[in-house]
């Protein structure tokens, strides 16, 4: 078996259409497959630059659910990316960056844990991307950065221990703090003076 770390960012509901905008803003330009059309609950209606389950068929999440990503974005190059990732052939751009995917991202809408809120896990494809995942400070603040601009209230590492690395909460970046796993018990008391009650 091989390592499964992932990145989970929780957010309102409503702000997965401006999270979703900016990953593919994150993507690597020249992609030859077409964009994606997504349903999101609500009806909003969105094209992205990735594939759900290697297809780019419509996916209708209307009705709430779960919708499944396979993702690439650009990354700064660091020493971590360099050692666990970066090959001969893979090309970095003229601002140093080069395409790391696929990463599965599993959005779950309203997921029983935590009702009010929508949770973005993305998951390394490989157990060498894992480890990239844990040790490149380059892909952390991607992941920190898009919680940040799109409205989220925590990012955690989930290095498949009984414990979550704290990375981003409540407008502040965090390292070395952690929590218990079971689906991060204490977030609803975390981000409670923070989020607005849902209507």
């Amino acid at each position: 078996m091989g390592l499964d770390y992932s990145y989970e960012i929780f957010m309102p509901s409503w702000n997965v259409a401006r999270a979703l905008t900016r990953l593919a803003e994150l993507a690597p330009r020249g992609r030859k497959t077409p964009p994606l059309p997504v349903t999101l609950p609500g009806g909003e209606q969105l094209l992205v630059p990735f594939t759900s389950k290697f297809k780019s068929e419509p996916v209708d999440c209307s009705s709430g659910g779960s919708l499944e990503l396979d993702i690439s974005i650009v990354v700064g190059v660091d020493d971590a990316v360099r050692e666990f990732f970066l090959r001969d052939s893979d090309r970095v751009d003229e601002q140093g960056r080069v395409s790391v995917g696929y990463i599965y991202l599993t959005i779950r809408f309203s997921p029983a844990w935590h009702p009010n809120f929508a949770s973005l896990q993305f998951t390394a494809a490989t157990s060498s991307m894992s480890r990239m995942f844990v040790q490149s400070a380059s892909i952390r603040k991607v992941f920190t950065d898009l919680t940040a601009t799109t409205g989220g209230v925590c990012c955690l590492l989930d290095t498949e221990t009984d414990i979550f690395d704290i990375c981003w909460l409540n407008g502040e970046t965090f390292s070395g703090e952690t929590v218990p796993g079971a689906r991060f018990s204490g977030f609803d008391d975390l981000v409670a003076a923070w989020c607005e009650p849902v209507e």
